[in-house]
């Protein structure tokens, strides 16, 4: 039965070319895709982390050389914060992952390893290190910080409400740390985020936030201290200038920016290595005709009594047909992605797009995973074709199905959040979550949505949706197959 369906299927032209065309337009809008870079035509550079990650490092920053092992202790007493107001002038706000405290960075080029102790606007003590690191600590937004050096990687994180009794954040190494590093106290705040029925959205410019800092101490020989905006940070064009002033033992720091992972959002990077894979959406569409049409077009020309009559196990005919059809379609769509994925890659950097490095398991899952969704949207279109019988309507609902909610959700992103999340959890279009390749930092507020690369079911998972309603259409079409009249 399958050799005789492979020989049906290889006998119309129509549907050779179509599967051809699917694993061309995949490749197709790859090479194309290069065009749509946000940094296309121009020399832009993306900063970097240590870990080769897109990094914001923007803050300020008043330090001196610490050489060796040693200690900062200061208290934090205020952390304020304004953007700028619709009206004119600032408003103050609270910015939740705005960030006061105590820092010691490996040099003040950006992208230089780092762990520092901090307090935020509402997310409590924390301490973080190159940028993707992060450990929650108590509930305060203001408080004691102290910071220790030891064993010349070790960074160890301390927190006190009372500058007596010291809680133990945390500790990160961070190798190859050199012996002198800058140290001392900085402030910074990113974009702030608001969420309007439903739907998050960045609004104004760079929020911008003043700690007030007191009882600073060293154990290293105290220095002079010295001011510095790394990265150029700025904030809302009314409010105060960034810099620092010193009153006796009060420091004064004002700082906008943010040091932390870039993610793919509004107010981020917005392009991913997904983006090589544009053409899947046509390949989907040109797959699910031709697994619909593969069993309408029996019935619409009397052949399935033919069909029938050499099989009377039906639903070995439909067990055929299934597999011919994901056969045929995953390999033309791994044909196709395993030349989009790297070329595609390729291309954007070429026009001086960043893209984030892909472990090697990470770009084999968007490759075959990719054409293994591919494969069975057509196979749940010939479980939808055998239970509607007629072509157009086959079409419709398995385009209505696969997808709509992927336009809705990705394309053409007009949904509230809540919206699109559900549909992508629910719907066959989750298996399109083996195309993440970006991550959601909890430290990070952005708008993360299907439409800017993250989906709310992990890889695997969101293909197990798919598998799931492919197996149940399957299942009616076999019951209908066998219940109907040819």
């Amino acid at each position: 039965m399958i050799w005789a369906e492979w020989v049906k299927f290889r006998s119309v032209r129509g549907w050779v070319v179509a599967v051809v065309v699917a694993a061309i337009a995949i490749v197709g809008f790859a090479i194309g895709g290069g065009t749509q870079g946000s940094c296309y035509g121009n020399s832009c550079t993306q900063l970097t982390g240590p870990g080769g990650e897109a990094v914001s490092d923007s803050f300020y920053f008043v330090h001196q050389a610490l050489a060796g092992n040693g200690a900062i202790t200061v208290r934090v007493t205020s952390l304020t914060s304004a953007v700028r107001s619709r009206r004119g002038g600032t408003q103050r706000v609270v910015v939740p992952w705005a960030k006061a405290g105590i820092i010691f960075k490996a040099g003040l080029a950006g992208g230089s390893a780092y762990a520092a102790i901090m307090v935020t606007g509402s997310r409590g003590v924390r301490m973080q290190d190159d940028f993707t690191g992060d450990i929650a600590g108590p509930a305060m937004q203001a408080g004691w910080l102290r910071l220790v050096r030891s064993s010349g990687s070790v960074i160890t994180g301390y927190t006190s409400a009372d500058g007596t009794r010291w809680t133990r954040v945390g500790a990160v190494i961070l190798p190859g740390l050199p012996t002198t590093v800058q140290g001392g106290l900085f402030t910074t705040s990113p974009q702030w985020t608001q969420t309007s029925l439903g739907v998050a959205a960045i609004t104004g410019d760079a929020s911008q936030s003043t700690a007030v800092f007191d009882h600073a101490a060293l154990t290293w020989r105290g220095g002079a201290w010295t001011g510095t905006d790394v990265g150029g940070s700025s904030g809302p064009a009314a409010g105060p200038a960034t810099g620092y002033t010193r009153t006796g033992g009060q420091f004064t720091v004002t700082g906008s920016g943010d040091i932390g992972p870039v993610t793919y959002g509004p107010s981020g990077v917005g392009t991913t290595p997904a983006q090589t894979l544009a053409g899947a959406f046509i390949a989907l569409i040109i797959l699910a005709v031709t697994g619909a049409m593969f069993i309408t077009a029996e019935y619409r020309r009397g052949l399935i009594r033919i069909t029938l009559a050499a099989c009377p196990r039906r639903g070995r005919v439909l067990a055929a047909k299934a597999v011919v059809t994901g056969l045929v379609a995953f390999a033309v769509a791994l044909a196709g992605t395993v030349v989009a994925v790297p070329l595609g890659q390729r291309v954007l950097r070429s026009h001086g797009v960043y893209l984030p490095p892909l472990t090697v398991l990470t770009e084999g899952r968007m490759i075959v995973g990719t054409a293994a969704a591919l494969a069975l949207c057509a196979v749940l279109a010939v479980a939808i074709g055998t239970v509607a019988r007629r072509g157009a309507a086959a079409v419709a609902a398995a385009i209505a199905l696969i997808a709509v909610p992927y336009v809705l959700t990705v394309s053409i992103p007009v949904l509230p959040l809540g919206a699109a999340d559900w549909l992508m959890r629910v719907t066959p279009a989750a298996a399109f979550a083996v195309e993440q390749t970006v991550v959601q930092y909890p430290q990070v507020d952005d708008v993360y949505a299907p439409a800017y690369g993250y989906f709310p079911l992990a890889p695997w998972a969101g293909f197990a949706v798919l598998c799931a309603w492919t197996a149940v259409f399957l299942t009616l079409a076999a019951v209908a197959l066998n219940r109907r009249d040819a």
